[in-house]
């Protein structure tokens, strides 16, 4: 038997990048998995033809909402929720605005909230929640300070819930990823990154990573998606509450 047979587990921005990887590991475990996002991908139909997609706005909690029922309809219950959807874009402060600030805040930690408590309504006794914040939330970067507030809050929301929903038995912990080479980073390390320079963005992060980290790489989509594996099964029955770095040793804690 897999480890997620018949378990529910839905993830928001799982059709492409961390999200998608993740969705993948969860679906060869044997779960029912639904995935929440703005839109789906050719890269989702194609690996993952048999998970359920449902078109969600995280900004929205009624469309969240939405997301969890829909699952919790077709399924009968909801048993692991990963908050995956966010967005990253480098600016630097003088080109900071609020449609800037509501756009990576309101995606980034609001559609966190959102999905905690759409979630909270549906799980039970041993269910997980899973946040995917980054290192970012745990540090501070040039020309990133609205992508690193956002992750801060997730980082909070995710110390905060896991008091407020350990009485009922329900695990609260995040993932920080450190960067982790996607089409969507590739694309906006173009921007007002203040170290990429005159470098391809792939050749960028195999030289930050040689410098960096201390495995000399970065980690993988797939690295990220088997820490929430492990994270919502039953061998992590007694971690919650803790924001757990995967960054090949950037930053040693």
């Amino acid at each position: 038997m897999k480890e997620f047979e018949d378990k529910t587990v839905v993830i928001t921005g799982g059709t492409k990048g961390i999200g998608l990887d993740i969705a993948e590991a969860f679906l060869e475990e044997g779960a029912h998995v639904f995935v929440g996002s703005r839109r789906d991908s050719e890269a989702f139909r194609e690996r993952c033809p048999s998970i359920c997609f449902v078109r969600t706005d995280v900004r929205s909690y009624k469309q969240m909402e939405n997301l969890v029922g829909e699952s919790v309809k077709q399924t009968g219950h909801l048993d692991v929720f990963v908050n995956n959807a966010g967005i990253s874009i480098w600016r630097s402060l003088d080109k900071v605005d609020e449609k800037f600030w509501s756009l990576l805040v309101d995606t980034n930690l609001k559609g966190a909230l959102w999905g905690c408590k759409a979630a909270a309504g549906y799980l039970k006794k041993g269910g997980a929640i899973i946040n995917v914040a980054s290192l970012a939330g745990k540090r501070g970067s040039v020309n990133n300070s609205v992508y690193v507030a956002s992750k801060f809050g997730m980082v909070g929301i995710t110390q905060a819930l896991s008091k407020e929903l350990g009485p009922r038995g329900i695990r609260v912990n995040s993932i920080c990823p450190v960067y982790v080479s996607t089409d969507s980073l590739l694309k906006n390390l173009s921007g007002d990154h203040p170290d990429v320079g005159a470098m391809k963005p792939q050749e960028f992060l195999d030289v930050w990573a040689a410098k960096n980290a201390a495995l000399g790489r970065l980690p993988t989509g797939r690295e990220c998606a088997n820490l929430c594996l492990f994270l919502a099964s039953e061998r992590a029955s007694a971690i919650t509450g803790q924001n757990i770095n995967v960054d090949c040793g950037v930053l040693p804690q």
